[in-house]
This record gives structure tokens, sequence and C-alpha cells, in this order.
């Protein structure tokens, strides 16, 4: 396969993708149509990904697959000169989240065989086979329902899962994923606006990604009612009926064990060490110093996919509101898909 053309054909799906999410929906062609109906059929069987949603995560991808991005991303990496045949178990957790993968694979020069998620069935196909048009038939992939006759393989799933998974593989070269999430750190002098990127960071997705924060680390002295006044832009999730469920369920299970939670009407806070919370639930706990917060981030780094702050308080924190905008040179679990491919 042509790698130049494969980029080349990336960098046209982008402008795709910019085209169609900018047209009013009097002014767009039936192709245009058919995406949207592609979208509807996607929220339809999995209604966590929102048409809204699924279009955020392809403004993403089309805001990365620039040119000059691009070949930034490939210039630290060595693209195989033997086409080898790599498994992807993809996660449907959010929109588009297995695409990176396969991107990275087809970008090695190799072949992925796919085993979609039954959660995302549809936009990632699609976006192949639109690359494949546009790249002059230079990108090839091939979808199962059960992998087999594969040279490597990088597979995500729960922690449970992951055990499976490194038995099931342990003989071939392979990444195996389990679960992550993202913690906040504020400092205290945190402005409004800060704290309401803050909320991007939290909400975006129904806070189903790993890179959503669901552990907050706050000053002694530090208001709580800051971060519900700045939560408010995010207050229409409590519609989505998944969610309400689940903030309802976990709201209940409070109340019932006497547990001292703040609330507010859509999302609630609990005082606890908890790495991970519930869905609609976001733990935080008072700090005295810095170094209890690195002492805790150093102690579970393993579960950890980034650290939300301000001015880089911490080494390899990203600002708030990016956690949802990683890069292409930006890993899941932090293990380089493309230094990986080299070996296969």
């Amino acid at each position: 396969m042509n790698t130049e053309n494969q980029v080349l054909g990336l960098i046209k799906l982008s402008d795709y993708i910019n085209a169609f999410l900018a047209k009013k929906i009097e002014d767009q062609n039936e192709d245009d149509v058919n995406i949207e109906l592609l979208l509807k059929k996607s929220e339809i069987e999995n209604p966590w990904f929102t048409v809204d949603n699924q279009k955020f995560a392809l403004k993403q991808w089309a805001d990365l697959l620039t040119e000059e991005k691009i070949r930034n991303w490939l210039q630290n990496y060595s693209i195989s000169k033997i086409s080898k045949r790599v498994g992807l178990i993809l996660a449907g957790n959010i929109p588009l989240v297995g695409f990176h993968d396969v991107v990275s694979v087809v970008l090695g020069n190799h072949i992925p065989v796919i085993k979609l998620s039954s959660k995302d069935r549809y936009l990632i196909p699609f976006l192949l086979r639109k690359w494949k048009e546009l790249s002059d038939d230079n990108v090839a992939f091939e979808f199962v329902e059960k992998l087999d006759n594969f040279d490597a393989v990088i597979a995500t799933g729960s922690n449970n899962t992951a055990r499976y998974l490194e038995y099931y593989f342990k003989n071939h070269l392979h990444i195996i994923r389990k679960n992550r999430t993202s913690v906040a750190v504020l400092k205290g002098d945190e402005t409004n606006e800060d704290l309401q990127l803050l909320a991007k960071d939290i909400f975006q997705y129904f806070g189903l990604g790993c890179r959503n924060v669901t552990r907050i680390f706050i000053p002694q002295d530090f208001v709580i009612d800051r971060l519900f006044e700045n939560f408010l832009s995010f207050q229409d999730i409590i519609n989505h009926n998944k969610y309400a469920n689940n903030y309802d369920y976990n709201r209940a299970v409070y109340l019932l064990n006497q547990d001292k939670f703040w609330d507010n009407n859509f999302v609630m806070l609990k005082e606890d060490d908890k790495l991970f919370s519930p869905l609609s639930v976001i733990n935080f706990s008072r700090y005295e110093s810095m170094d209890d917060v690195k002492n805790f981030i150093a102690e579970n780094e393993e579960n950890i996919q980034c650290i939300v702050a301000k001015d880089q308080l911490l080494p390899d924190s990203i600002s708030f509101g990016e956690a949802q905008n990683p890069g292409l040179d930006t890993y899941a679990d932090n293990v380089d898909t493309m230094k990986f491919l080299e070996l296969v």
C-alpha cells in the first residue's frame, strides 16, 4: 500500500468531514443526508451515542487529520516494509474511540482485522470506506466477528476482560488495555472560566470515556458551591434517559446508606478517596499539601489516563477543557501504538 496516498486520503477525509459539519440542514446533499441517517441509526441502537456527541467526535478527528499534524506524527516512526495482519478488538464506550488504533495500523503499513464493538457499529466502517475511496484504494482492512489469522493484536476491555485477553493472546505480540480514568487537581485560584472548562472534561460523552474526570483534588478551603455554579451549562444532561437512570439509582443508594453527598439535581459530589466514581457522581478529596496529591497519583499511575490542572501544575498535566482533545501522539494507557507496530 502507498503511505503517501493514505496520508493524502486522510487529509481529504478531514476536508470531507468539515464540509459535512459546516452545512445547514437545508443545504445538505444526498450524501450528507445519508450521514445524518447513519448518525441517527447509531443513536437509536446506542442512546449514549447522541448525534451531537458523534458530531463532536467527528470534529475532533477532522481537526487532527491535517497534513501538518499527520506528517509531524509519522516522522517519529519507521513504516514497516512488510504488511502484517493486526487484530483489533475495539471499545465502544464513546464514539470513534477505536479509530486511532485503526489509523495507526493502516499508516504502519499493516492490515487491521477489526472486531467492532456492538455499541459502535457504523461510524468507523463508514470512515474507513470513505478513506479508502479518497486514497485511490490504498487502504486495506477487514471486519470480522471473531479474530483469527492475525500476527499481533490490540485489544481493549474491562479489567476483568483484560485478564482473559492476556491469557488468550499470550502467544501473540499484543497490547491489552484496561479500565482507566482521569483526575483534576485544583489549586484554589481557578477562575469561573477554568471551572467551566473543567465541566467539559467531566461531562463530555456523559463521562463515559477514560479521559473523563471522575476524581477532583481540592484545597482545604475550597468552596464546593463554586463547582456546581460552573457546571450549570451541562444541566440538560439530566434529560437524557440513561444518564437520569444512573443519577436516580446512585442518589437512592446514597440516601438509603445515609452517605453524605452534595447534589444539584443533575450530578452529585461525594467526598471519597476512590479514583473511579459511578456515572453521575464525581468523587473529591481535600488535600493539605501538593505532595499528598503527587503520592496518590504515583500510587495509581496505572489507572490514570490524564491529569487536568491549571498552568501545568503537575508534570504531564493538561489544561482544563483539553481532556477530550488528545493529539495523534497521545496513546491510550500511554502505550505507544506506533512503536508497537514497528515490532510486528
